[in-house]
């Protein structure tokens, strides 16, 4: 059985989790709940719980608080949040599993049974510690990003990343230094998290960084020339919006 702990500033929150988890995952044994970050944080280190249902905003204070004040986080976090709101992007960043209000059963399902497997790997992480330290720097500021592999959290600086190019539902790395790296995530996923970061979707399957790109070749409608000597498609429906891309660097 897993240990869990809810942590939630709205009581109806907290007993609507409740009640999912208790239909849906046997497998968890709820030990406590939290509305604040001060009982949220004395909660974990009394029960000392393998899972921990974070909400992210909590008043004037944040899930993040919770994390900061513990001296040890020995534990798997599930983020749940009402909208795409602040720190969100850091979670993704940081490959950390998290939920949308009003929670999905089938996402509720996957985060748990992740959590549940990283735990009987024994898999340690620093993906919160990395979360944290993202936190710190302004907005939107990036420079790595957390790539779970399947028994490892690989930590990429965005500008070892030349290309993405999805794999059915997984997505293939490929950085510099000819190494490549398979994750089981949509290549969309990552379309969203890094197109703020410059990097272009050029086709339904290939996303890239423009700092690889040598050349734009009018063959075959559009064509991206790499450093590298590669050549990715650009679809029909991208073209202008990358040519426009490259013409702003």
């Amino acid at each position: 059985m897993m240990r869990a702990i809810l942590i939630d500033d709205e009581k109806s929150n907290l007993e609507n989790l409740r009640t999912l988890l208790e239909k849906h995952c046997p497998q968890l044994t709820i030990t406590a709940t939290a509305q604040n970050v001060t009982d949220a944080v004395s909660a974990i280190e009394q029960s000392k719980p393998d899972l921990v249902f974070l909400d992210i905003q909590m008043g004037d204070q944040t899930g993040f608080d919770v994390l900061k004040l513990l001296p040890a986080r020995n534990f798997e976090v599930i983020f749940v949040t009402a909208y795409d709101q602040y720190g969100i992007q850091a979670v993704k960043f940081a490959a950390l599993d998290y939920l949308l209000k009003p929670v999905d059963i089938d996402e509720l399902l996957n985060a748990v049974n992740m959590a549940e497997r990283k735990l009987a790997a024994h898999i340690q992480t620093s993906q919160l510690d990395f979360l944290l330290q993202q936190l710190k720097k302004p907005e939107p500021t990036v420079s790595k990003i957390a790539l779970p592999m399947q028994n490892e959290i690989r930590y990429i600086n965005l500008s070892e990343i030349i290309r993405c190019e999805a794999d059915n539902t997984y997505t293939h790395f490929f950085l510099a230094g000819n190494e490549k790296i398979l994750v089981s995530k949509p290549l969309k996923e990552y379309a969203d998290l890094l197109r703020p970061n410059g990097f272009l979707r050029t086709h339904q399957s290939h996303l890239v960084n423009p700092k690889y790109v040598k050349s734009w070749l009018k063959e075959d409608g559009g064509v991206l020339l790499l450093l590298s000597g590669e050549k990715i498609p650009v679809s029909k429906p991208n073209k202008e919006s990358v040519r426009n891309a490259l013409q702003g660097l």
